[in-house]
């Protein structure tokens, strides 16, 4: 497994282990995309990037992961609570991966819109993690 997949299970199972993130998206309100008709609100994996980031002396790659957080009826208030939730577990947090090492895992930005064509809130949670 690669360290960007270890990590997006990391990930997973640490927002999954949270009640409190449970219960305000319900127990398979984590999905790696958004289905047709969603059951929302929800957190959804989006897109990541992986990029060579080794040193003379180790090897790294540094990823970009942009995490979505899509809400109906509540809008972009509870797009808000939802993100703020998933940033007090993952900013800084010290994950433990399968066969490779988190040196960090950083949230470097959100934007929040809504969609045209849904009429869906969503929250676009980007995150930079460096992994040896």
């Amino acid at each position: 497994m690669t360290a960007a997949n270890t990590l997006l299970a990391a990930i997973h199972q640490r927002l999954a282990g949270d009640v409190v993130l449970a219960g305000m998206i319900g127990p398979d309100g984590i999905r790696d995309r958004l289905l047709p008709r969603p059951k929302l609100p929800c957190v959804a994996f989006g897109e990541m990037e992986t990029r060579d980031y080794s040193t003379s002396s180790e090897g790294g790659e540094e990823h970009f992961l942009t995490l979505e957080i899509w809400s109906g009826g509540e809008g972009r208030r509870e797009a808000q609570e939802i993100a703020g939730l998933v940033r007090g577990l993952l900013h800084d947090a010290a994950l433990t991966l399968d066969g490779a090492v988190l040196v960090s895992l950083l949230q470097v930005g959100m934007r929040t819109r809504r969609e045209p064509k849904t009429r869906f809130h969503l929250a676009e949670m980007r995150f930079r993690a460096v992994t040896e």
